[in-house]
């Protein structure tokens, strides 16, 4: 999502811009945007293909066949000649991309440039050229779109909410696609998935001197100069398929729009309802990376027959279809509400028990309630299953934190599991990865249980001190303690005697709970590194099959992860007897007191 305040208040302006200029459907007002931040992207990205052409030691091919066409150029232009440049020439040049084979062109065969006003074009372009896009690091089609979407107050009314691109990142390095396989996305949304995975295969086949990394972690100088020429015609022709129902054509359009930009000149992507019986592709890949979305109205007479057609849960209905498009052998990771994983009709158990028992559940990732917000706090998990083969054991992974707080801010934040998921995922099978955090946890363990045992005797002696300054506040009388002794120093005789031995003995108790307050306080300091290692050390582990047959196929991380829980201080009852006692006593003098006091009044 949009992170930079600038970049979202720049794009703000540029909304009312267009806007005012009479772009009122909102809808019409995304797609233009899109349009135009296309044209501006494909400008910078001809530079960016003609460096990594060199790299790859072949020929240069320009995108544009004339360099009147380019942003640099047009937009540049006094108002009235960059809006009919782009409208006579511009814009039907951009319908000419992605090739008569692809769908780009079939999507854009009826698209309309609906900007009519030279100014707000040129202030559409300045606004555009001020945000620097290309300065963010960001998949910044769909990271707009979502921020545009927000806008429209129905973001993930329909359960479809953007991905997070590093969740997508995760689920992408899980599978590790290779050059030669089939991926698809059946709910594709603006493309993250398809286009992660198509960057990450160019990852794998860079020469390492050429890329570097950003703070996220994302990979840049990515060229794929060591694909074989039979391996890159594949990528751009065969490898990536997806397809969504946006029957508006503006999620097609941005969505194939984010492909190309991002170096997949012929895009596959389709308008089809993937659940509907005009949908009939079976064991068709080798990859699905997808969130489909998990709610929403669907006609149930479309339903394609190879589904359970009585089911109205589009989650489920998506998982049947996953293993229907898969190859045996194929691999997925796909994100489900965690009703999927424990829910317990008829439909959720049956699906759980298919990628059970005919098939091998590889993972479950259970990820925090915060993941999808601002725009839904629904509680989500990665299943990770291959087709066909068979499931003795289940890797689970009880995820806490993803590098964002969890409100809805997402401000980046130092706690991040994803790192961890993703080493532990890689060396799961590993006897020594294993062993080595068995052995880290023990030691942790070893270190933090005197520690653990002398918070509780603090615990203890805190309890003890609190009760002795109450009680010897109480021996100096039944007025304030402030009041008592004020007193007491101008009294002589036993009762003043008296006050100031209890003023001493509560002073000295309360001195002595402080100081074991903070020495409580260092503990808990050494603690909590100890306990933070644990916990990360423990949010991997194995449950097998039977284990979770017995319950009913339930796949919730936290009925199987062993969690150790801290031992609560509680006074012995022997003790609280004694002091109950004592206090009654103390209290009855106090009421004595109180007594002779308005006695003598």
């Amino acid at each position: 999502m949009l992170t930079d305040s600038n970049l979202r208040s720049k794009i703000d302006g540029l909304w009312d811009k267009l806007w005012s200029g009479g772009l009122a459907n909102p809808l019409d007002a995304i797609e233009q945007l899109s349009f135009l931040l296309f044209l501006k992207r494909l400008d910078e990205r001809e530079q960016d293909s003609e460096r990594a052409a060199k790299l790859r030691g072949k020929k240069f091919t320009p995108v544009f066949t004339d360099p009147e066409l380019r942003w640099s150029y047009w937009s540049q232009l006094p108002g009235g000649e960059a809006l009919k440049q782009i409208k006579e020439k511009v814009f039907p040049f951009l319908k000419t991309l992605g090739g008569a084979g692809g769908s780009f062109a079939a999507q854009m065969e009826n698209a309309e440039f609906k900007i009519n006003k030279p100014a707000l074009l040129i202030e559409a372009c300045k606004a555009i050229d001020e945000m620097q896009i290309s300065a963010q690091n960001q998949d910044v089609q769909g990271d707009l779109y979502e921020y545009l979407l927000s806008k429209l107050n129905t973001a993930g009314t329909n359960g479809q909410f953007r991905t997070p691109r590093h969740i997508i990142r995760m689920m992408v390095q899980m599978l590790d696609p290779h050059p030669g396989e089939r991926v698809c996305d059946p709910a594709a949304g603006t493309c993250g998935f398809i286009v992660n995975a198509w960057q990450y295969i160019l990852e794998k086949h860079t020469d390492p001197k050429y890329l570097t990394y950003d703070d996220d972690g994302y990979p840049h100088g990515i060229t794929g100069s060591k694909l074989t020429k039979e391996q890159w015609d594949f990528c751009q022709e065969k490898a990536f398929h997806a397809f969504d129902s946006d029957s508006g054509m503006t999620m097609l359009r941005i969505g194939s729009m984010n492909l190309m930009l991002h170096g997949i000149s012929t895009p596959n992507f389709r308008y089809t309802d993937t659940l509907s019986k005009a949908y009939t592709e079976e064991r068709a890949y080798d990859i699905v990376l997808a969130n489909p979305p998990f709610k929403g109205a669907i006609d149930a007479s479309d339903v394609n027959p190879t589904l359970p057609v009585k089911c109205k849960k589009t989650e489920i209905l998506f998982l049947h279809l996953f293993l229907r498009q898969l190859e045996n052998g194929g691999r997925a990771a796909v994100i489900v509400p965690d009703g999927v994983l424990f829910g317990s009709s008829n439909a959720h158990v049956e699906i759980r028990k298919k990628l059970i028992e005919e098939n091998r559940l590889d993972g479950v990732i259970s990820m925090p309630s915060g993941v999808f917000r601002p725009y839904a706090g629904v509680s989500t998990a990665v299943l990770l299953f291959t087709k066909g083969g068979t499931t003795e054991k289940i890797w689970f992974y009880d995820m806490e934190h993803d590098g964002l707080s969890l409100d809805d801010k997402r401000q980046r934040v130092p706690d991040n599991d994803i790192p961890d998921v993703l080493a532990c995922w890689q060396n799961r099978r590993d006897a020594k990865f294993l062993q080595k955090r068995a052995q880290r946890l023990a030691e942790l363990q070893k270190q933090i249980a005197p520690l653990k045992k002398d918070r509780l005797e603090h615990h203890a002696i805190i309890h003890k001190l609190k009760f002795e300054e109450v009680i010897a506040l109480g021996g100096t009388s039944s007025t304030s303690p402030k009041l008592t002794s004020s007193k007491s120093k101008n009294r002589t005789g036993e009762d003043g005697d008296s006050q100031s031995s209890s003023l001493r003995n509560a002073d000295a108790a309360r001195a002595a709970r402080e100081r074991a307050e903070a020495e409580l306080a260092g503990l808990q300091a050494r603690i909590a590194p100890l306990q933070t290692e644990i916990n990360q050390l423990t949010r991997q582990f194995w449950v097998g099959k039977d284990q979770v047959k017995a319950n009913k196929y339930d796949l919730s991380a936290s009925r199987y992860r062993q969690v150790e829980q801290d031992e609560e201080f509680y006074e012995a009852p022997r003790v609280t007897l004694e002091r109950l006692a004592k206090l009654e006593t103390t209290t009855a003098g106090e009421v004595a007191a109180l007594k002779e006091m308005l006695g003598k009044s």
